[in-house]
């Protein structure tokens, strides 16, 4: 792909969009989860932003020739969990196979760490699965920083 951009997600996208959300549980999840747990509670925060209803959260996508959408940034802008101080939250981020080893997700990265910056956001926080070692390898090179763990513990 000799040439990519980065634009604002249109409502006419959302059907590449929803093909690409089911790739956020494209590794080695955990027994315990179902794949479409990885997902489905992106796809109304996605369809909020297309109708432009969610105004704490935004949508872009990096397109190739012809338009065509090789992958996704969702965030949100809230409060950072701790300190309450002006933030930005992850919720999802994909890039489609055919366009992987590309740098595409860190150009997305660096996107969305500018766009939250000029928003007003003194940081960005994420969650990732600790055997999606792909993510944790983009995320690590990216500077962020394995502050907490989640642990769960499932009850029969």
């Amino acid at each position: 792909m000799s040439h990519t951009n980065i634009r604002p997600a249109r409502a006419e996208d959302q059907a590449r969009l929803l093909e690409l959300l089911p790739l956020l549980a494209d590794f080695d999840i955990p027994e315990a989860r179902q794949p479409e747990d990885l997902w489905l509670g992106d796809v109304p925060l996605l369809q909020a932003v297309l109708a432009g209803n969610a105004d704490q959260s935004f949508l872009h996508v990096v397109v190739g020739e012809d338009d065509h959408i090789l992958g996704l940034v969702l965030i949100t802008m809230r409060e950072e969990l701790l300190s309450h101080a002006p933030s930005a939250h992850l919720e999802a981020i994909v890039v489609s196979p055919e366009a992987r080893g590309m740098g595409l997700g860190r150009m997305l990265l660096q996107h969305t760490e500018d766009t939250v910056r000029k928003r007003g956001a003194h940081s960005l926080s994420l969650h990732v699965f600790n055997k999606n070692q792909r993510a944790k390898s983009l995320y690590t090179s990216h500077g962020f920083d394995n502050e907490l763990i989640r642990a769960i513990k499932w009850l029969d």
